[in-house]
């Protein structure tokens, strides 16, 4: 009988001790639940350094390839107002061609450092829709404005989903922001 009451005793207490254990963990899990911004900044983990090495490379790419898209709108406003957002059916053809310009040189270039990616990548994909938009209407489905801007809109959306992957400036900002919530 004394064996019998040492290892009830021992059940009882190994019982007792997992329970504090899965409370402990649970508060744990709690007190470290990711914000909103870390989880904007956070991207989708890949382990493989080959595959998110050549993620930063085409992120760059994309971006810097995209910025002089920009910057021509700039250089004629009134005609890109009067011929694609005047065309378009869209007010305010100036106006919204400044935020078109501004949006693909400075999302550009923050999606090319991996800086609020998901948030650049929205605008920018918002942008490659009203051009998708606006070739279809004009030319149909004659394929080279189209790609272009369809390709550009993939990318977009690819980073959006994605993040900037691993060597960007979001991942170092949430691991940052990481270890400042850690107690």
């Amino acid at each position: 009988m004394l064996i019998a009451d040492v290892v009830t005793d021992i059940v009882r207490d190994r019982v007792k001790f997992n329970a504090e254990l899965e409370s402990l963990v649970a508060m744990t899990v709690i007190q470290t639940k990711p914000t909103l911004l870390n989880t904007i900044l956070q991207s989708t983990a890949i382990e493989n350094r080959a595959a998110q090495t050549v993620w930063a490379i085409f992120r760059v790419a994309v971006g810097l390839l995209m910025i002089h898209n920009g910057f021509s709108k700039l250089e004629d406003v009134q005609g890109f107002a009067d011929g694609v957002v005047s065309f378009i059916g869209l007010p305010y053809p100036v106006f919204l061609t400044y935020c078109a310009a501004y949006a693909e040189i400075v999302g550009s270039i923050l999606l090319a450092l991996g800086i609020f990616t998901r948030l650049n990548a929205l605008i920018l994909l918002f942008t490659m829709l009203i051009a998708i938009f606006f070739h279809l209407k004009k030319d149909g489905w004659h394929i080279p404005p189209l790609e272009t801007a369809s390709l550009y809109a993939m990318w977009f959306g690819f980073f959006l989903v994605n993040g900037g992957g691993l060597f960007s400036l979001d991942t170092a900002i949430a691991g940052w922001l990481r270890k400042s919530e850690s107690p």
